[in-house]
């Protein structure tokens, strides 16, 4: 139980899951302990390089946050507000972005793009593969991304989302477990205590 490593399995393929929050060096990416990303295609490692697209913090003030215990499957891909020219404007073109081409200041880059703000993902999440999570989406504690499924408005605690764009299908419990696990955040315990319960949240005894 260390949270600090980056390969936590052993033997065959082991090098392609990793700990996400060892591996990435943004600032602007903040991850919690246990999450992983597993990737067969790339190496995991790249992980900021190759799935956070159009990420540009300096100029946008924009954040991915990822929660603790997270599962996040090969090719999940984060769209930032750099991706999503403007519809402000009489034209699509980002301008701005080619300062010195059209005698703009080139701090003005933020007008290019609409700017929907941070993608939080809550703890216990589990995104399929190939999903697509858009800028300004929060997807809450527990819920479930389907493969290839593109988020484009925010998701519940515990939904099941899937499609183009994703819709919930179904949640994972009842409104009253939903709330108790809520209340109980059995993810903010410490890796011993979890440890020691194991036994119940992989049974599902509540």
């Amino acid at each position: 139980m260390n949270p600090k490593l980056i390969y936590p399995r052993k033997g065959n393929n082991s090098k392609e899951s990793v700990y996400l929050k060892s591996v990435v060096k943004d600032p602007n990416i903040i991850v919690g302990d246990f999450t992983i990303y597993n990737d067969f295609v790339n190496d995991p490692c790249n992980f900021e390089k190759n799935n956070v697209l159009y990420h540009y913090p300096l100029c946008n003030q924009e954040k991915l946050v990822i929660g603790k215990y997270c599962s996040i499957a090969c090719g999940t891909k984060f769209l930032f507000t750099g991706g999503n020219h403007t519809l402000q404007s009489l034209s699509t073109y980002p301008f701005p972005v080619f300062p010195e081409e059209w005698g703009l200041n080139e701090w003005d880059c933020a007008q290019a793009w609409d700017n929907h703000g941070d993608i939080v993902i809550g703890n216990d999440v589990w995104i399929g593969y190939e999903a697509v999570i858009m800028q300004g989406v929060t997807i809450g504690d527990g819920a479930i991304v389907g493969t290839r499924a593109l988020v484009t408005k925010d998701v519940s605690p515990y939904a099941i989302v899937g499609g183009v764009p994703a819709k919930v299908i179904k949640t994972r419990f009842d409104d009253a477990t939903i709330a108790k696990l809520l209340k109980m955040q059995w993810w903010n315990w410490s890796p011993e205590k979890v440890r020691d319960n194991l036994s119940k949240i992989m049974s599902g005894q509540l």
